[in-house]
């Protein structure tokens, strides 16, 4: 039976369901799924990284950052109001014939790093032009982006977020493979301006996150007060 509810897992995740979504549809509890989780993505780590169809952007995402010139990456939006600080990467690869499996990342580059992944998920071409526009929407537009890019941003965030006391989005290490391996040192300085710069969504505990900045880097830190309950 371990086996085949191995396989029922397997099956699902290559659908794009979370662990607690897989647990829910077979009727078992998250912690018996989780391992079997780990144990998949530990078989296929190995194996050679499906073929990239591409990776994409927000625009504004290098609002706030310094980036090495040398790089020629480039911004439609940059510095424009109301971009930076939270930037979205969608990388899609090759899934069999005529099918890509999309992963999206929400990246906090200012303070938190990675606050929300999606995928994998498989679906076509159209499909993925059609969730690739519905995925960015929020944003003024988005751009194609060179996926060392893509790494870069999404890394970096995690690595800046680490070094100052913050833990990763709990699903990132099921899904960061999508991205690859990074490739040589940064070239992108985290941080507004190069220093941390908070601002609260509804589910964070301000309070929590203010003490761990101050553990971090004192009161060398910059933040927005959001009244979260009235922005509710």
């Amino acid at each position: 039976m371990s086996g085949e509810l191995k396989e029922r897992v397997r099956e699902l995740r290559a659908t794009g369901q979370s662990p607690k979504e897989i647990a829910r549809a077979l009727g078992v509890k998250p912690s018996i799924v989780a391992p079997l989780v780990r144990e998949i993505a530990a078989e296929t780590a190995g194996g050679a990284t499906p073929e990239l169809v591409g990776s994409w952007v927000s625009t504004g995402w290098s609002t706030g950052l310094s980036v090495a010139p040398d790089r020629g990456w480039t911004d439609a939006a940059a510095g424009e109001p109301g971009t930076g600080g939270l930037v979205s990467v969608l990388v899609a690869r090759r899934h069999g014939y005529n099918r890509v499996s999309i992963c999206g990342y929400l990246a906090d580059v200012y303070c938190l790093g990675v606050k929300v992944t999606h995928g994998p998920e498989i679906m076509d071409e159209r499909g993925m032009r059609q969730f690739r526009d519905f995925f960015f929407s929020d944003y003024s537009g988005y751009q194609e982006a060179p996926i060392e890019l893509a790494r870069q941003i999404v890394y970096g965030s995690e690595e800046y977020a680490s070094g100052l006391g913050f833990s990763s989005f709990e699903d990132f290490e099921q899904v960061k493979g999508h991205l690859g391996d990074l490739e040589g040192p940064s070239a992108i300085t985290f941080g507004r301006d190069g220093r941390p710069f908070y601002v609260p969504s509804p589910q964070d505990d301000q309070n929590k996150v203010h003490r761990q900045l101050r553990r971090a880097v004192g009161d060398d830190f910059d933040y927005v007060e959001i009244d979260v309950e009235d922005d509710a």
